[in-house]
């Protein structure tokens, strides 16, 4: 399995980011596919999850209804639409995905996730 980032970029505050995750090789529709990111001098944190079955899960503290997470089947790739962006988002950006999800459950865990991309960079400037 291969994952492959990309949208990342440099955007003023208060502005929008798509980030885009294409996964290439193995994926089943039990598969769980998720976001993180890691700013600089700070762990890698979740932001959001969501199934090629259907069913999503958000870092609601992170998150706070400003980012969306969405797929589409038949191009096997998942998207983050970031809108309302604060530089606090700045980070790098990475997808993952999860191919034995317990209980189909959309883990927080990075430990969870078996396949990661490359990341892409986030910069939000003030």
């Amino acid at each position: 399995v291969q994952l492959q980032a990309s949208g990342g970029g440099l955007v003023q505050a208060g502005g929008s980011l798509r980030l885009s995750c294409a996964a290439s090789g193995r994926t089943f529709s039990t598969d769980i596919m998720g976001w993180f990111r890691q700013a600089p001098g700070k762990e890698r944190e979740f932001v959001a999850g969501i199934r090629w079955s259907g069913g999503f899960r958000y870092n609601a503290d992170l998150v706070k209804g400003r980012f969306t997470i969405s797929r589409d089947d038949a191009k096997n790739t998942v998207y983050l639409q970031m809108n309302s962006l604060k530089p606090e988002d700045t980070a790098v950006y990475y997808c993952a995905l999860d191919y034995a999800p317990q209980m189909g459950i959309v883990s927080t865990s990075s430990v969870q996730y078996d396949y990661w991309g490359q990341g892409t960079l986030v910069t939000v400037s003030s």
